[in-house]
């Protein structure tokens, strides 16, 4: 039996570390999948989301790094958002604390320029979306694996939802055949179970029959209610302080912006994160969050494996996940690494069936709660979420009333008011700053694609000003 890690014979730095973080024990992902890694064996391991799996990779390849001398890059761990793969960094940070290894984060939605520095210095460990480093390895041939000897795919299932799986074999082949492989999964549909045949080499297989469970520690409970009056239920709950702070999860970005404004206006701090902000709007949230400056933190799925809260007391599922494995990761969020939390879904009668889909799961039916001195047949005070249908309708109501004010203007301008065409030259075609007239040319170009699913960088030629095309870029 592993009490401690010192039992596990990690390197003395690493304990110390661990004790320093409050790692009381080694949990159970920890205790499995540390030894067979520390001998060099691969390793095929299902891990609920907030089991404590990331210090089961971490560790060993730690103990491994700090072992032999560094210069080229040696671990490069995969994962699926820019959120998870920056936690992933910041563990690797607090766990290699007392060693030297060096580690950087490689994800779109910042610039390469820091990154490319970083695959050029050759740092120890690199933790990468696979579309950001997809873009770098197309980019030139400063990104150097040539030393690699460990390589992670962590949250598998979940980039294979993201649609990842194509980069993920494009990035195996600038990587040695001959490395160590640790592969980490919630759960194993059969292209991921094809990828790790493909991947690993005898691996030791870890927790395999506990794929989709969540972590020990989580009181689940559901909360019958009407679509309209969810809102204004977790407002009621966090107003009467039966939720200190929450992390909550929508089905859609848009209403994930009108819940947190819904909030703001109650009185309730609360930021939101999706796919639409942009990475330096998502990491200022969520450090907000984390600080307690701000209470609530609404997300879409995208973030659901990527925050690492310590201490968060409840997740609520505001929508429910049409797929059973969103909510074990989502509640997942709460009662990490063996410690407690709660999590609360709403549900409408449109989402029992998800419910049920949930439950069977499980294997247990999730006791249901009604809020005393709560009206479930109030009037909402607005809708959530204005169907897509409408505010289509209500963007060309707008332009339509742009252009109609810009023709009138037009209309109005004295017939003898000079024009902005350049005189004398013949004028630059519309679109197009003429030459000698101090401007940039605006660029043509294509753009190649990004690596990811989030905003988009633009294709190449021109200057400032420039058309861009692409795909969007890596989480």
């Amino acid at each position: 039996m592993t009490d401690t890690f010192a039992d596990l014979q990690l390197h003395p730095s690493l304990v110390t570390a661990t004790k320093e973080l409050g790692y009381v024990r080694p949990t159970t992902i920890q205790a499995d999948a540390i030894p067979p890694a520390l001998a060099g064996r691969d390793l095929l391991a299902c891990a609920a989301t907030g089991s404590g799996k990331t210090a089961a990779f971490m560790l060993p390849i730690l103990h491994r790094l700090m072992e032999r001398p560094r210069g080229k890059t040696r671990a490069l761990i995969i994962a699926p958002t820019r959120e998870l793969a920056a936690q992933i960094l910041e563990d690797m940070k607090d766990l290699g604390k007392h060693t030297a290894v060096t580690g950087a984060a490689i994800f779109g939605g910042v610039g390469m320029g820091p990154q490319e520095t970083a695959l050029r210095r050759g740092v120890d460990i690199i933790v990468a979306c696979p579309g950001r480093l997809l873009d770098h390895l197309q980019s030139g041939n400063y990104s150097d694996f040539s030393a690699l000897e460990v390589l992670v795919l962590d949250e598998a299932d979940r980039m294979l939802d993201m649609g990842f799986l194509p980069d993920i074999r494009r990035v195996l082949r600038h990587i040695p055949k001959v490395r160590q492989t640790l592969f980490f999964s919630a759960t194993m549909p059969g292209p991921i179970a094809t990828l790790a045949r493909e991947l690993l080499n005898n691996p030791a297989m870890i927790a395999l029959e506990r794929q989709s469970r969540p972590a020990t520690g989580i009181t689940q409970a559901l909360y019958p209610v009407p679509q309209e009056l969810k809102s204004a239920l977790l407002a009621t709950l966090l107003e009467r302080d039966h939720m200190q702070d929450a992390l909550v999860f929508t089905r859609t970005k848009h209403r994930a912006n009108r819940l947190a404004e819904y909030l703001a206006k109650r009185g309730i701090s609360a930021d939101r994160i999706h796919g639409n902000r942009s990475q330096q709007q998502r990491t200022a949230a969520l450090a907000n969050f984390k600080d307690g400056k701000t209470r609530v933190l609404v997300a879409t799925d995208i973030a659901a494996r990527g925050i690492d809260v310590e201490e968060l007391g409840h997740v609520v599922n505001f929508d429910v996940p049409l797929v059973p494995a969103d909510y074990i990761h989502r509640i997942g969020r709460t009662g990490r690494a063996e410690a407690v939390g709660d999590a609360f879904t709403f549900v409408a009668k449109d989402e029992e069936g998800d419910i049920g889909a949930i439950e069977k799961v499980l294997g247990k039916r999730i006791p249901r709660i009604t809020l005393p001195d709560f009206d479930y047949h109030a009037k909402p005070e607005a809708r959530l979420e204005i169907p897509i249908a409408e505010r289509i309708a209500a963007i060309r109501a707008k332009k339509s009333e742009d252009r109609a004010r810009s023709q009138a203007k037009g209309a109005r301008k004295p017939s003898g008011s000079s024009s902005a065409r350049p005189q004398g030259g013949g004028g630059a075609p519309r679109g197009v700053v003429g030459a000698g007239q101090g401007g940039q040319r605006s660029g043509g170009g294509g753009g190649r694609p990004g690596g990811g699913r989030s905003g988009y960088r633009g294709g190449g030629g021109g200057g400032q000003g420039g058309a861009s095309g692409g795909r969007p870029q890596g989480r």
